[in-house]
């Protein structure tokens, strides 16, 4: 015996696909993303999420983006190139709090001839609220000095 789906049922199965398809839309503009949960310990007294632990969602992406292309930062360094980190600009646009569910998406393009830039987003799960946008601009070295960084733009498509 089929049974018949109530409008209600039908409205909320509607919603729930409406949901899923705007996630999975959202991440098509994007190379990759990371999902995450706030841990208790990373929020302040306020209940949110401590501005520094940002910047190791961020981080944290960057470094999974960079595996899923097969770069290996120890690797790069036994081959005498080090990445780093030259600029952070992030805008706060909203607050994560204890047990949030998020996603960090991020694109990477060049800047020059020595500079790689990761735009990377931060959005809420599930209702993709913006919570963070910044921009990580860093530069490939090799005895400290910028380098061209040539493998990067190989292996990230650029």
């Amino acid at each position: 015996m089929r049974r018949l789906i109530g409008s209600s049922e039908f409205i909320q199965n509607d919603i729930f696909l409406n949901i899923i398809l705007f996630y999975i839309m959202a991440n098509n503009n994007y190379q990759h993303s990371t999902d995450f949960s706030v841990r208790d310990y990373e929020c302040d007294l306020q209940g949110v999420v401590n501005n520094a632990n940002y910047q190791h969602y961020l981080e944290h992406a960057r470094h999974e983006f960079m595996i899923s292309k097969n770069v290996s930062f120890a690797e790069l360094h036994d081959e005498g190139i080090d990445l780093i980190v030259t600029r952070v600009e992030i805008d706060y646009k909203y607050p994560l709090r204890s047990r949030d569910k998020f996603v960090v998406r991020l694109n990477i393009e060049r800047e020059g001839n020595a500079r790689l830039a990761f735009l990377q987003d931060i959005y809420r799960i599930p209702d993709e609220k913006l919570i963070v946008k910044a921009r990580v601009t860093g530069v490939a070295t090799r005895n400290g000095r910028p380098v061209p960084p040539g493998i990067l733009i190989e292996k990230f498509g650029l």
